[in-house]
């Protein structure tokens, strides 16, 4: 059990069966009376974002979540599929769960599924993933007006922008967390 003095940025509470995460937190202590921590909270199920003020006697439970490493395996329609990499039983994410995280995955990629319940409901990236390009156009030379970069594709469909040096057919390094160009894979 978590006190109300406990509370912090990115703490995972669980409310009426739902785990939440401090997204905002701000203490306060008035003249007279008990100590109001003022916290903004968000349902990592739905998204829905509440304001709520705690007192110092209040208490929580600790969210019962899991992260276990699977295995991206494909994507259907509006779901994707992945693997346990334990005992190989196959977990779907819809499109809104897996969000952002569909532009960088690839066959066979591990990942961390984050579990309620054992139901999953979150998708954790490695920090970099090595993705192969397959579309880059040819960069004119002192073409000035698009600055040192040009933009490729690569084999998720995802489009970034890269040093002129990086032709179709190269792995290059993405950071997952900003979606940028890192390097070169070297062969």
């Amino acid at each position: 059990m978590y006190n109300a003095s406990d509370l912090r940025k990115n703490l995972k509470i669980q409310i009426d069966n739902e785990p939440y995460v401090i997204i905002d937190f701000q203490f306060s202590k008035p003249g007279k009376g008990q100590s109001l921590y003022r916290c903004k909270l968000k349902n990592m199920i739905t998204g829905v974002i509440l304001d709520r003020t705690y007192r110092s006697g209040d208490t929580f439970e600790p969210a019962s979540l899991e992260e276990r490493k699977m295995q991206y395996l494909y994507s259907q329609e509006n779901e994707t599929c992945f693997m346990d990499l334990e005992n190989y039983e196959q977990v779907f994410l819809s499109d809104d769960q897996v969000g952002e995280a569909k532009n960088f995955l690839s066959d066979g990629l591990e990942v961390e599924i984050l579990l309620f319940d054992g139901r999953p409901i979150g998708i954790t990236l490695p920090n970099f993933v090595d993705l192969t390009v397959t579309r880059a156009d040819p960069w004119a030379k002192g073409d000035s007006v698009a600055g040192d970069t040009k933009p490729v594709t690569v084999e998720t469909g995802y489009v970034l922008r890269v040093p002129p040096f990086v032709e179709e057919g190269q792995k290059i390094t993405i950071d997952t967390r900003t979606g940028e160009y890192v390097t070169r894979v070297k062969e």
